[in-house]
């Protein structure tokens, strides 16, 4: 038994672990980043003001009013008979068999805007340390805005991060306290186990000694290879970290679309699956809204949606470009007789996409 007692004596309380949040005091104040703060950024940082005036938005050209031709019987019966055929539980007669009576046009305008804004934020980060160039307080940082970046084409999302120069400082790891090293949780620091075979006894049956520990009644961690402790995951084992400043360029194309209410019973949700003929574009750094169009609508639209994105993202960001676009958008109601009653659907949109809520011939399938 002296073995089991020997094994009891190599217990040891749980080792205490190091902070997980890096302490205030690890961050150096930098000019011009006094709010900037650890995990969670200091927000979006207002754009300076321009340094020379901005050029004015010019209206675009008056656009004509043009109707789409209607399509027909045949396109709108091909359209038909293919979306039927991607139903399983569709039967396809009344789509090849149904007698076409009314085909009715419906050309429907959708507006939309697109704002391409830069925004920037800033936080403490850190790293371990692999030599890296430390360069805090060689000279005053950048400016968050100052600092440049290689913007993306217009209009396409990107993000981009980049290590404020002039901000980088070397501290010692604040979770193993610079030991490059933390206790084993698994093991609480102890290198070993209480032994799952004998459970801690030392013995399996009697005075057989248990084969697995041994006889001491414990095991090695296999977590930490006996050793106690493991390499800080913060530092990966370096003992210091690179602290410095990381700021967080994204570039969002922020878009709002509108589409003109029509009469023709399908739901305007259906439309925003297909695309239109475009009849109307202009991009320009801030557009003017759209003037002369035929249906106000389109117009009182245009207006609104250019107030909102100016008030709502030139506080935050920097607009870079501005893009508006008017499509017309075919929607045609097929009405056909099947079996001596009237049903609808719909084709629209250059994809001739199909909507039929009440088609005749449907059937429930059922797996045993």
């Amino acid at each position: 038994m002296a073995n089991n007692m020997e094994g009891q004596a190599m217990f040891a309380p749980p080792a205490a672990e190091g902070p997980s949040a890096p302490p205030a005091g690890m961050f150096d104040s930098m000019p011009g980043y006094e709010g900037t703060i650890a995990g969670g950024g200091g927000g979006f940082l207002p754009p300076p003001m321009p340094s020379c005036p901005v050029p004015q938005p010019q209206p675009g050209p008056e656009q004509p009013y043009w109707n789409i031709p209607s399509i027909s019987e045949d396109t709108a019966r091909d359209a038909f008979v293919l979306y039927v055929s991607s139903k399983c539980c569709y039967s396809s007669a009344p789509a090849k068999d149904g007698n076409i009576t009314n085909m009715e046009a419906f050309n429907t305008y959708r507006y939309r805007l697109e704002t391409f804004t830069e925004s920037r934020s800033t936080e403490w980060s850190h790293e371990p340390y692999n030599g890296q160039p430390v360069d805090a307080y060689v000279q005053p940082p950048p400016g968050p805005w100052d600092i440049q970046a290689k913007s993306p084409s217009f209009f396409m999302d990107n993000k981009e991060i980049i290590k404020v120069p002039c901000t980088s400082s070397l501290k010692n790891c604040h979770v193993c306290v610079g030991m490059g090293r933390r206790p084993c949780t698994n093991c609480v620091g102890v290198g070993n186990k209480v032994c799952w075979v004998c459970n801690g006894s030392g013995f399996r049956h009697g005075d057989d000694r248990c084969n697995h520990c041994n006889g001491r009644g414990r095991e090695n961690c296999n977590h930490c290879h006996g050793q106690g402790s493991k390499q800080c995951d913060t530092c990966h084992g370096k003992q210091q970290l690179l602290v410095y400043i990381r700021l967080t360029v994204k570039w969002t194309n922020n878009c709002d679309n509108y589409v003109v209410e029509q009469s023709s019973g399908l739901k305007v949700d259906n439309l925003s699956k297909v695309s239109g003929k475009e009849l109307f574009r202009d991009s320009q750094y801030m557009v003017y809204p759209v003037v002369g169009f035929p249906d106000p609508a389109v117009v009182q639209a245009a207006q609104r949606l250019v107030n909102e994105h100016q008030a709502k993202y030139s506080q935050t960001s920097r607009i870079l470009q501005q893009r508006q676009t008017i499509e017309l958008i075919p929607v045609t109601k097929v009405t056909y007789s099947w079996k001596g009653k009237s049903h609808i659907y719909f084709v629209y949109g250059n994809e001739f996409k199909v909507n039929a809520d009440d088609y005749p011939a449907t059937c429930c399938c059922t797996v045993m």
